[in-house]
């Protein structure tokens, strides 16, 4: 199972120190998820797994935080070829549309904070995309009172449309530090608590795995299209 993670700048703690609590609490990987104003370069990500004392996989991915449809577009273009894994930072319904409309997106990150919201039309649009909701777990776990009620009654909303239109999903806790970040059998647990079965928990957190593996066959030199790849007896052109 994987989870996707602010580091610094982004947020707080150096990647060493993240991929060694991630290890300890049992994770096969991490998805580097910065906003791209905040990116973590390439480089800094392979020194940081040549220096880590424990070994789990390392996505190389990136949040991409737009004001409108048109500068997501441009911000999808630039970092697309570069990036493993790419994710919309979601949250008003122009954005929402625009993410779940474009296969080169990977995942719709938090699509129910703000003003934003999700229905059929969208999740329709997702599954003919390829596009992942995230169900993001951080308002449960990190706010009270009203405002996690709410948080609450928008997962379950989301849960029920993605059921209905089988549409792919990931979950994340979306830490910004080392100390927000929860096991997954913690993260099992809460889901049980908001009706949400450990099984099916575990499939959206291993479904970020999933995406880079697919991704980066993909992104290699064998890929030709979908169904398509190059054999031994083919030349590169």
């Amino acid at each position: 199972m994987y989870e996707a993670v602010h580091v610094a700048p982004d947020g707080e703690g150096s990647l060493e120190r993240w991929i060694e609590t991630a290890a300890r609490y049992g994770y096969e990987g991490l998805v580097i998820r910065n906003h791209d104003d905040s990116r973590v370069d390439s480089a800094r990500i392979e020194d940081a797994v040549a220096n880590a004392s424990a070994d789990i996989d390392v996505v190389n991915g990136i949040e991409i935080r737009a004001e409108d449809p048109h500068q997501a577009s441009g911000s999808v273009g630039n970092y697309r070829p570069e990036r493993t894994l790419l994710a919309i930072h979601g949250g008003t319904n122009a954005i929402n549309r625009f993410a779940v409309e474009t296969d080169k997106v990977d995942v719709l990150a938090h699509p129910m904070d703000s003003s934003g919201d999700i229905n059929h039309v969208f999740a329709k649009a997702a599954s003919d995309n390829g596009v992942r909701f995230e169900f993001s777990f951080a308002p449960v776990l990190r706010t009270s009172g009203g405002r996690r009620v709410r948080a609450i009654q928008s997962l379950r909303k989301l849960r029920e449309i993605v059921d209905y239109y089988d549409a792919p999903y990931v979950v994340s806790s979306d830490p910004h530090s080392p100390l927000e970040l929860r096991a997954p059998r913690e993260l099992c647990a809460l889901g049980e608590q908001l009706g949400f079965d450990s099984a099916w928990v575990e499939a959206g957190l291993e479904e970020w795995g999933d995406l880079a593996t697919r991704n980066r066959r993909i992104q290699s030199d064998s890929f030709i299209e979908p169904g398509v790849e190059r054999g031994q007896y083919e030349t590169k052109r």
